[in-house]
């Protein structure tokens, strides 16, 4: 078991236009008795409400959307490169029918208010604050519609209330 230590948000290390868009991450929620994750390379990290914060975008055809919907915390957790092909599974396999998770050779940990992977360099403990469904009436650049098939994203604002950075 690897060990982590807990820092504030406003001592995190990386750019997260790489960390997200680049290096991806995961988004995990679900309890002891059952969880799933997803890649992204989709959201955001900044401050609203004066709260350090993140922007997590879920489909409802997504199997980890049923989670976050139903617990309060999610976590977002960003991985060395070796990790590349783990997180390529977790994006493609869909947790209804396989275990990707075992599949992907990763390790679930369970914080006090979301699980996270064993094999994560940065875990941030997100608490939804808001949960918005993304209303294709309010692109202003309409190109973006590209990315859709009438399957818009839900998108959750979390507060970042604990990050952890592998010791």
């Amino acid at each position: 078991m690897n060990k982590f230590i807990e820092i504030s948000p406003y001592e995190m290390e990386g750019n997260p236009f790489q960390m997200i868009d680049k290096q991806w991450m995961l988004i995990t929620a679900g309890d002891k008795n059952a969880a799933n994750t997803m890649t992204a390379s989709w959201g955001g990290l900044g401050i609203l409400w004066h709260k350090p914060v993140s922007f997590a975008f879920i489909r409802p055809t997504r199997y980890t959307y049923e989670f976050t919907e139903r617990e309060e915390y999610y976590s977002l957790c960003f991985f060395g490169e070796e990790y590349r092909d783990a997180l390529k599974l977790c994006g493609t396999v869909s947790g209804r029918d396989r275990d990707k998770i075992a599949e992907a050779g990763l390790t679930l940990r369970y914080d006090a208010e979301a699980p996270y992977f064993d094999e994560a360099d940065t875990v941030m403990i997100c608490r939804k604050l808001a949960a918005q469904d993304m209303d294709p009436a309010g692109f202003v650049d309409t190109s973006v519609e590209k990315h859709y098939h009438n399957d818009y994203h839900r998108i959750y604002t979390g507060e970042i209330t604990k990050v952890l950075r592998r010791a």
